[in-house]
Protein backbone atom coordinates (compact mmCIF):
# COMPACT_ATOMS: atom_id res chain seq x y z
CA UNK A 1 0.00 0.00 0.00
CA UNK A 2 2.81 2.02 0.89
CA UNK A 3 4.52 1.57 -2.63
CA UNK A 4 1.15 2.57 -4.36
CA UNK A 5 1.07 5.69 -2.66
CA UNK A 6 4.79 6.71 -2.82
CA UNK A 7 4.67 5.50 -6.82
CA UNK A 8 0.98 7.37 -7.38
CA UNK A 9 2.93 10.59 -5.40
CA UNK A 10 5.72 10.27 -7.59
CA UNK A 11 3.76 10.63 -10.47
CA UNK A 12 1.63 13.36 -9.20
CA UNK A 13 4.69 15.52 -8.70
CA UNK A 14 6.51 14.80 -12.10
CA UNK A 15 2.76 15.51 -13.92
CA UNK A 16 3.09 18.83 -11.95
CA UNK A 17 6.26 19.77 -13.48
CA UNK A 18 4.78 19.53 -16.88
CA UNK A 19 3.38 23.17 -16.71
CA UNK A 20 6.26 24.35 -15.11
CA UNK A 21 8.49 23.44 -17.52
CA UNK A 22 6.31 24.49 -20.56
CA UNK A 23 5.88 28.12 -18.68
CA UNK A 24 9.70 28.56 -18.25
CA UNK A 25 10.57 27.71 -21.39
CA UNK A 26 8.05 27.24 -24.31
CA UNK A 27 10.88 26.08 -26.78
CA UNK A 28 12.43 24.02 -25.00
CA UNK A 29 9.29 22.10 -24.00
CA UNK A 30 8.26 21.94 -27.82
CA UNK A 31 12.07 20.42 -28.24
CA UNK A 32 12.21 17.99 -25.70
CA UNK A 33 8.20 16.85 -26.53
CA UNK A 34 9.68 16.38 -30.09
CA UNK A 35 12.29 14.57 -29.60
CA UNK A 36 10.21 12.31 -27.14
CA UNK A 37 7.73 11.77 -29.91
CA UNK A 38 10.12 11.42 -33.00
CA UNK A 39 7.39 12.61 -35.23
CA UNK A 40 7.20 16.47 -37.17
CA UNK A 41 7.54 19.00 -34.69
CA UNK A 42 5.33 20.08 -32.53
CA UNK A 43 4.74 23.93 -33.07
CA UNK A 44 1.86 24.21 -35.56
CA UNK A 45 2.15 26.30 -38.85
CA UNK A 46 -0.46 29.20 -38.94
CA UNK A 47 -1.66 29.98 -41.98
CA UNK A 48 -2.57 33.79 -42.01
CA UNK A 49 -4.52 33.71 -44.62
CA UNK A 50 -7.27 31.77 -42.13
CA UNK A 51 -5.60 33.75 -38.79
CA UNK A 52 -8.72 34.62 -36.58
CA UNK A 53 -8.87 38.50 -35.82
CA UNK A 54 -10.88 37.93 -32.27
CA UNK A 55 -8.18 38.44 -29.85
CA UNK A 56 -5.54 35.88 -29.04
CA UNK A 57 -5.07 33.89 -25.95
CA UNK A 58 -2.23 35.46 -23.99
CA UNK A 59 0.44 33.24 -22.75
CA UNK A 60 1.08 33.32 -18.99
CA UNK A 61 4.45 32.76 -18.07
CA UNK A 62 4.12 33.22 -14.22
CA UNK A 63 4.08 37.20 -13.47
CA UNK A 64 4.72 37.71 -17.51
CA UNK A 65 2.65 37.18 -20.33
CA UNK A 66 3.01 37.03 -23.86
CA UNK A 67 0.55 38.82 -26.32
CA UNK A 68 1.07 37.16 -29.53
CA UNK A 69 0.09 39.55 -32.51
CA UNK A 70 -3.16 39.49 -34.59
CA UNK A 71 -3.53 39.25 -38.14
CA UNK A 72 -3.47 42.99 -38.26
CA UNK A 73 -0.31 43.27 -36.23
CA UNK A 74 -2.55 44.26 -33.30
CA UNK A 75 -1.89 42.72 -29.67
CA UNK A 76 -5.73 41.66 -28.09
CA UNK A 77 -5.97 40.06 -25.53
CA UNK A 78 -8.82 39.45 -22.96
CA UNK A 79 -7.99 41.32 -19.62
CA UNK A 80 -10.10 40.98 -16.28
CA UNK A 81 -11.60 44.59 -15.45
CA UNK A 82 -12.69 44.68 -11.62
CA UNK A 83 -12.72 40.49 -11.67
CA UNK A 84 -14.54 40.32 -15.33
CA UNK A 85 -13.79 40.14 -18.39
CA UNK A 86 -13.06 42.07 -21.36
CA UNK A 87 -11.48 41.72 -24.19
CA UNK A 88 -9.06 44.95 -24.97
CA UNK A 89 -6.26 45.78 -27.83
CA UNK A 90 -2.41 47.04 -26.14
CA UNK A 91 -2.20 50.74 -27.35
CA UNK A 92 0.77 51.93 -26.72
CA UNK A 93 0.06 55.12 -28.12
CA UNK A 94 -2.80 55.84 -25.53
CA UNK A 95 -1.77 57.95 -22.46
CA UNK A 96 -4.78 55.94 -20.31
CA UNK A 97 -6.56 52.66 -20.22
CA UNK A 98 -10.20 53.71 -22.42
CA UNK A 99 -13.06 51.86 -22.13
CA UNK A 100 -16.59 52.25 -23.77
CA UNK A 101 -19.44 53.33 -21.43
CA UNK A 102 -21.15 49.75 -22.05
CA UNK A 103 -17.74 47.50 -20.28
CA UNK A 104 -18.46 50.42 -18.02
CA UNK A 105 -21.62 49.54 -16.68
CA UNK A 106 -20.79 45.86 -16.94
CA UNK A 107 -17.65 46.03 -14.53
CA UNK A 108 -19.72 47.52 -12.10
CA UNK A 109 -18.33 51.59 -13.13
CA UNK A 110 -21.03 54.06 -12.90
CA UNK A 111 -21.04 57.47 -14.86
CA UNK A 112 -23.12 59.81 -14.97
CA UNK A 113 -24.03 62.28 -17.80
CA UNK A 114 -22.18 65.18 -15.77
CA UNK A 115 -19.02 63.15 -15.46
CA UNK A 116 -17.97 63.68 -19.11
CA UNK A 117 -16.14 66.93 -18.43
CA UNK A 118 -12.44 66.15 -19.82
CA UNK A 119 -11.73 66.59 -23.37
CA UNK A 120 -9.82 63.73 -24.99
CA UNK A 121 -7.89 64.09 -28.30
CA UNK A 122 -8.77 60.76 -30.24
CA UNK A 123 -7.92 59.35 -33.43
CA UNK A 124 -11.87 60.40 -34.35
CA UNK A 125 -11.13 64.22 -32.94
CA UNK A 126 -11.90 65.21 -29.70
CA UNK A 127 -14.19 63.80 -27.55
CA UNK A 128 -15.48 64.49 -23.69
CA UNK A 129 -14.60 61.68 -21.33
CA UNK A 130 -15.49 60.72 -17.63
CA UNK A 131 -12.23 60.06 -15.48
CA UNK A 132 -12.56 56.48 -13.30
CA UNK A 133 -10.06 54.53 -11.09
CA UNK A 134 -10.21 50.97 -12.16
CA UNK A 135 -9.89 49.09 -8.81
CA UNK A 136 -8.08 46.19 -10.62
CA UNK A 137 -6.71 45.34 -14.22
CA UNK A 138 -5.23 41.90 -14.80
CA UNK A 139 -4.09 39.57 -17.35
CA UNK A 140 -2.56 36.54 -16.52
CA UNK A 141 -0.70 36.44 -12.84
CA UNK A 142 -0.21 40.33 -13.89
CA UNK A 143 -2.97 42.56 -11.54
CA UNK A 144 -2.70 46.16 -11.02
CA UNK A 145 -4.94 47.76 -8.43
CA UNK A 146 -6.35 51.36 -8.73
CA UNK A 147 -5.56 52.35 -12.68
CA UNK A 148 -6.65 55.30 -14.03
CA UNK A 149 -8.85 55.11 -16.61
CA UNK A 150 -11.04 57.32 -19.04
CA UNK A 151 -14.66 56.20 -20.19
CA UNK A 152 -16.12 56.92 -23.49
CA UNK A 153 -19.29 57.09 -24.83
CA UNK A 154 -19.92 53.78 -27.06
CA UNK A 155 -19.76 55.65 -30.30
CA UNK A 156 -16.63 57.29 -29.48
CA UNK A 157 -14.91 54.03 -28.80
CA UNK A 158 -15.66 50.32 -29.90
CA UNK A 159 -12.50 48.72 -28.35
CA UNK A 160 -11.56 48.90 -25.07
CA UNK A 161 -7.98 50.02 -25.10
CA UNK A 162 -4.98 49.21 -21.99
CA UNK A 163 -2.92 52.26 -22.46
CA UNK A 164 0.09 53.50 -21.15
CA UNK A 165 -1.39 54.40 -17.15
CA UNK A 166 -1.36 50.20 -16.90
CA UNK A 167 1.71 49.59 -18.97
CA UNK A 168 3.77 52.49 -17.10
CA UNK A 169 3.37 50.40 -14.38
CA UNK A 170 4.80 47.03 -15.55
CA UNK A 171 8.60 46.07 -14.88
CA UNK A 172 8.39 45.84 -18.38
CA UNK A 173 6.79 45.83 -21.72
CA UNK A 174 8.39 44.97 -25.19
CA UNK A 175 7.46 44.23 -28.72
CA UNK A 176 9.40 40.64 -29.91
CA UNK A 177 8.88 38.43 -32.64
CA UNK A 178 5.41 39.33 -33.36
CA UNK A 179 4.63 39.37 -29.85
CA UNK A 180 4.31 41.58 -26.84
CA UNK A 181 5.79 40.86 -23.62
CA UNK A 182 4.29 42.13 -20.44
CA UNK A 183 6.34 41.42 -17.06
CA UNK A 184 5.33 42.81 -13.38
Amino acid sequence: MLRNLLILGVFVGLSALIPILYQSNPDAFYALLSSATRDTPAKPDVDMATAKTQPAAAQPLGRKVLIQSDGRGHYAAAFKLNGRQIDALVDTGATLVAINVSTARRVGISVNPSDFKHAVATANGTVKAAMVNVDSLQIGRISLDDVQAVVLDDHALTTNLIGMSFLNRLGKFQAQDGALLLVQ
